[in-house]
């Protein structure tokens, strides 16, 4: 009885959380938090946990990041005004568009529209010891580290990713920082420190946060990121944001592995991921390298 009970519960939960994301979602302006905790019968506190527990972001954040996927839509239109974009995505106010915009799309809005335009993209591809590596920078920091066998392949991915951006070949300066990637894959224990253009919604920030907190040699299953992210029951949505995670390595979203230490997919391939967490293991002085052995288990 007790168990069917949690269940219904979890169920009501889940149906109004899912509620209140609709609304958000077909509301012109966001809510605020007390008329949704009203819609659902709760107070503001109580509310704020429950939705944050079950869809792993704040409501604020939830809004923030469907507006954003709205104005990413509405900019793709064929023959899209910036204008009429940001009115479709709920922005009422000019100054609140532009001042928030460009830090959504990582470029300014008409840039997007345009797939890109008038963007330097930097980029070079070269090879390591697991198959080819493209490594790209724009004017905020590396926005694409990819691992492949084809390296024609992945040059494609990044110009469709970047349309209408000038892609330019990297000089002496930008192969050093290639050679600076190349190196965390050959000698993970070296570790690296360089400007990320880290693009996403607000929930796959928060797990990419915290897979750059995962230590070399060691692992993390998705349920304990959920968890250490303060959002249990968002397994899925983890293991969502890790294959959409677009910078290899530097974000190590290859140390997450399933609850019983087995290794799953990999947006690189499974084998490059058992593959990098084997040299990071075996990277770690003696002791560590025992536990980490025992919790790769893949």
């Amino acid at each position: 009885m007790h168990a069917k009970s949690a269940l219904a519960k979890s169920r009501r939960d889940a149906a109004l959380v899912a509620a209140a994301c609709r609304h958000i979602e077909t509301a012109q302006q966001a809510p605020t938090l007390d008329a949704l905790a009203h819609e659902a019968g709760l107070s503001p506190h109580h509310f704020h946990r429950l939705f944050k527990a079950v869809a792993g972001v704040t409501p604020k954040a939830y809004a923030q990041a469907h507006r954003g996927k709205a104005l990413r839509d509405a900019l793709s239109k064929r023959g899209a005004k910036v204008t009429d974009a940001a009115f479709d995505a709920g922005f009422n106010a000019s100054s609140r568009f532009y001042d928030s915009a460009e830090a959504m799309l990582g470029m300014k809005p008409a840039q997007y529209r345009d797939g890109g335009a008038d963007t330097r993209i930097a980029f070079a591809i070269g090879q390591c010891s697991l198959g080819a590596i493209l490594v790209a920078r724009s004017q905020c920091g590396v926005c694409a580290i990819s691992l492949g066998d084809d390296a024609d392949a992945l040059l494609r991915e990044l110009q469709d990713r970047f349309p209408r951006a000038e892609l330019i070949g990297g000089d002496v300066a930008f192969e050093r920082l290639v050679a600076q990637v190349v190196g965390l894959i050959e000698a993970p224990q070296l570790g690296l420190d360089l400007p990320l253009d880290i693009r996403g919604t607000a929930f796959q920030q928060r797990v990419w946060e915290a897979l750059r907190a995962i230590p070399s040699g060691e692992t993390a299953s998705y349920a304990q990121i959920a968890q250490r992210i303060g959002s249990p029951k968002s397994v899925r949505a983890v293991a969502h944001a890790c294959a959409s995670n677009t910078l290899a390595v530097a974000i190590p979203c290859h140390r997450v592995v399933r609850s019983d230490g087995s290794v799953s997919g990999y947006r690189w391939g499974v084998e490059r991921k058992r593959a990098l967490l084997l040299r990071e293991t075996r990277s770690l002085p003696s002791p560590r390298r025992r536990r980490g052995e025992g919790a790769e288990g893949g």
